[in-house]
């Protein structure tokens, strides 16, 4: 049984849709990457499988028990406001002193937990992010954009920590990015989305997917270069290309 899935889903916004027709499962120990322009709604799908937005039509299923660690695109903590790591990791339930030094010492910021999260660096605070996501000990990790504003070195580390991470939980991994470089490389799934899946499967077969062009151009032949897995499955679908034309000029 999947961790996680969601059949016939549409989600809409004051009138306005921003999901329809999403059929998604995702397994224990998959890494898999949500990519799509702006406005495509990468987050809320990831929102409606948080279960944080209901959805309009369809349904989310979700494994019994299932434990849900989650990663934020951004967390605005008031910098005037004394937070030491210690006390975020326990928010909102309290933990020990011995597991919070052994999973911050896991994701590698092993002497931060008496330090302020305001005086964090970026790369810091993302591995604080990770640690209070990895105290639930999830059955699946989601990332919403969990490596906005790291510079290259930073993004791949990351990424590296999160496969590392996987293989040692059996967790599965849910991402959403626009890093198509780093991220793609280290995806065993990609899913590609404007409004409604476009196209998914291995990542070097939705690179060359006409969909995945349609939106992204063809200044992505360095994606995958990385990419070590081999599959051989993808699923297509008919895609607006009217509406991705629309939304082509946001992606980077």
């Amino acid at each position: 049984m999947s961790l996680i899935s969601a059949q016939g889903v549409a989600v809409s916004y004051t009138g306005r849709r921003a999901l329809f027709d999403i059929d998604f499962s995702i397994d224990r120990g998959e890494i898999v990457t949500i990519v799509g322009p702006n406005g495509s709604g990468k987050t809320s799908l990831l929102r409606v499988l948080l279960g944080v937005v209901a959805p309009e039509t369809g349904r989310i299923t979700r494994a019994k028990g299932l434990r849900i660690g989650y990663v934020p695109q951004r967390l605005h903590l008031d910098p005037g406001l004394p937070m030491p790591v210690s006390r975020f990791l326990s928010l909102p339930s309290r933990q020990s002193p011995q597991a919070m030094a052994e999973v911050l010492d896991r994701v590698g910021v092993p002497d931060v937990a008496g330090q302020n999260m305001a005086t964090l660096s970026g790369g810091q605070f993302q591995r604080v992010l990770l640690a209070r996501a990895l105290l639930t000990r999830p059955d699946i990790l989601m990332l919403d954009e969990p490596t906005a504003g790291l510079d290259q070195p930073g993004v791949a580390a990351f990424y590296r920590l999160i496969d590392e991470v996987r293989h040692e939980m059996n967790c599965a991994v849910l991402s959403v990015s626009h890093d198509l470089h780093v991220v793609m490389s280290a995806s065993d799934r990609v899913i590609c989305i404007n409004g409604h899946i476009c196209c998914e499967g291995a990542p070097q077969i939705v690179r060359d997917a006409p969909e995945y062009r349609a939106l992204f151009g063809l200044g992505t032949g360095g994606a995958l270069a990385l990419y070590q897995h081999s599959h051989d499955h993808v699923h297509d679908d008919n895609c607006d290309h009217d509406h991705t034309k629309d939304h082509a000029h946001h992606a980077g």
